[in-house]
């Protein structure tokens, strides 16, 4: 069974490698930016220079991403993917359908990083619907509660694991 905490991310083997290829490919591109610092640092008045001040917000933001994909990378769990046996779990793809509403919703429960290079949306296990459908078999419906405070019913009409294919 796979169970989600705060600290642990599930990450299938696919997603692990694009993240760490990702964080590698940062990692080696650190020199590049302080370089372009370094050389708009000498054409002046740091004042009234773009360069300057944009090539050192793009080193936050990419020193930024480094320690979060580091962070994740290191309390990543890489597991199987899941068992095809109509459960809902983390990496899986859920239809669901809403009390009151006939259209079906198709969506990815897993982490934003496992989903991010998918087009399916993708909802988190601790979101109010993910916890509510963790667990759920294929036909059970459950209920959470919505940020009015009103309580929704919804039942879980398919999950298969997810694959990027």
């Amino acid at each position: 069974m796979v169970t989600v905490s705060d600290k642990v991310t599930w990450l299938t083997q696919d997603a692990y490698d694009r993240l760490k290829h990702e964080l590698d490919e940062m990692i080696e591109n650190r020199p590049v930016i302080a370089a372009r610092i370094n050389d708009s640092r000498e054409e002046g008045d740091l004042k009234e220079n773009g360069g300057y001040h944009a090539a050192r917000e793009e080193q936050g933001q990419a020193e930024a991403r480094i320690r979060h994909l580091q962070e994740l990378l290191r309390s990543a769990k890489v597991g199987e993917a899941p068992a095809d046996d109509g459960t809902a779990g983390p990496g899986k793809v859920l239809t669901v359908k809403y009390e009151g509403d006939d259209d079906e919703e198709k969506f990815l429960l897993a982490t934003r990083e496992e989903g991010a290079e998918g087009a399916l949306d993708v909802y988190s296990p601790e979101s109010p619907l993910g916890k509510a459908l963790l667990g759920a078999k294929e036909g059970e419906s459950r209920e959470y509660e919505l940020p009015n405070g009103r309580t929704q019913q919804v039942t879980l009409v398919k999950a298969v694991p997810y694959s990027e294919a």
